[in-house]
């Protein structure tokens, strides 16, 4: 039992969910409200992280079972103290950002971007190509990323190329405080550009945005949320080395088969004839092979009965000859009545354990279906019913 459950409901999930559970509820929700594409989501954008965040770790998710959210703000994990940013926590979800041990050699990287794509089962099963169309900015051909002409740009005499702004304020008593901000002038830039020479084709931008169409090759064996990532096809700056851009696939679900890692799951329905007599069925494959399977008669087919067919489940990545199962799971349909003469036939005809000998003080019983709420009803009845024999009078015990 939780003490609370705020961390889940942002995410969607049940407090019982699996890891997997929660990387799928996360991964949808920060790609939806991530400020990139929703930027007034901020907010919802932190919390989706910081419920993430919490949950994922297994010592802090126990922390906040235990304890709620209060818990977590008062810290004592082992695993250390403070939350990181909601930025920080995307980067190191999808791997992006250029993170991580130690320093990097050359120009700074600029953000990866990140982009969902939905697949069918279809194409995870056969393999696939897909073409997604998106804008990123490039480096302006015309200017060569300087903005205007050459000799154009100059520093900033406002900040003195350091982009920011310093302000001296009085508190009182003689106490002053320096307060840092962006220079308007140049826009955090540095340098500016008189508006007479700037680039005619990026504003003076450095930067153009054109439109791209990437060919995403989606192999046989693929899984919901795999990253398919294209090195340096980010946001192109001329003071950075272009980002990623990072492909998520998303598993649209489907209506026959449910994917277990390398295994595809079925149900099937079958009728008590069937169940009892043996049948010929055909199952329609996601390559649209067409599979026959028998029973025979004889063969007793029950009630949530399991079974599988080898090599005819999902192909393994890099290894698409070799296939997991294709599990079958068995409903069988009873009617809902029988005919008198028909259950004297299936008397004769099914073995039975014989008739049932009755003791002669055994007391007759209604059977009826179930109904989870008539019970208290019922009982609230017989006490109704006691008082009406009472007749409206009450009994008192005699005080001494």
């Amino acid at each position: 039992m939780v003490k609370e459950t705020g961390y889940y409901d942002i995410l969607g999930v049940q407090p019982n969910a699996t890891e997997a559970e929660l990387k799928k509820a996360y991964r949808k929700l920060a790609m939806k409200y991530h400020p990139d594409k929703n930027p007034e989501a901020g907010d919802k954008f932190k919390a989706i992280s910081q419920a993430y965040e919490v949950l994922a770790d297994s010592d802090k998710r126990k922390l906040y079972d235990r304890g709620g959210e209060e818990a977590i703000k008062e810290g004592g994990t082992s695993s250390g103290g403070g939350l990181h940013s909601p930025m920080d926590i995307f980067d190191m979800f999808f791997g992006g950002g250029g993170g991580g041990g130690g320093r990097r050699r050359g120009p700074a990287k600029g953000k990866d971007v990140v982009h969902q794509l939905k697949v069918s089962l279809e194409d995870l099963y056969n393999g696939a190509t897909r073409k997604l169309a998106l804008q990123k900015n490039v480096i302006c051909d015309k200017c060569e990323g300087r903005g205007g002409k050459r000799g154009a740009v100059e520093k900033c005499p406002n900040c003195r190329g350091s982009g920011m702004q310093v302000r001296i304020a009085q508190m009182g008593f003689g106490l002053v405080q320096q307060i840092q901000s962006m220079c308007h002038d140049c826009q955090g830039q540095g340098e500016r550009i008189n508006p007479r020479d700037r680039c005619k084709n990026c504003q003076g931008h450095k930067v153009a945005r054109v439109r791209k169409i990437l060919e995403v090759h989606i192999d046989k064996g693929m899984k919901d949320g795999q990253q398919i990532r294209f090195s340096g096809e980010g946001d192109q700056d001329p003071q950075l080395e272009p980002g990623d851009i990072i492909i998520v696939l998303d598993e649209k679900e489907h209506p026959r088969f449910t994917r277990s890692s390398t295994d595809l799951i079925m149900k099937m329905e079958l009728d008590l004839a069937e169940s009892l007599c043996g049948f010929q069925k055909t199952i329609k494959t996601l390559d649209e092979r067409t599979l026959v399977i028998t029973s025979i008669p004889g063969e007793v087919v029950k009630n949530t009965d399991v079974k599988n067919i080898m090599g005819e489940g999902m192909p393994m990545y890099r290894n698409p000859f070799e296939k997991g199962r294709l599990i079958i799971q068995f409903n069988v349909k009873f009617p809902d009545k029988l005919e008198p003469a028909v259950c004297l036939q299936l008397e004769k005809l099914l073995p039975s354990s014989g008739k049932e000998i009755i003791p002669d003080d055994a007391e007759e019983a209604h059977l009826m279906d179930y109904d989870p709420h008539a019970h208290q009803h019922h009982n609230h009845s017989v006490y109704d019913s006691d008082d009406e024999d009472a007749g409206g009078q009450r009994v008192q015990c005699a005080s001494h």
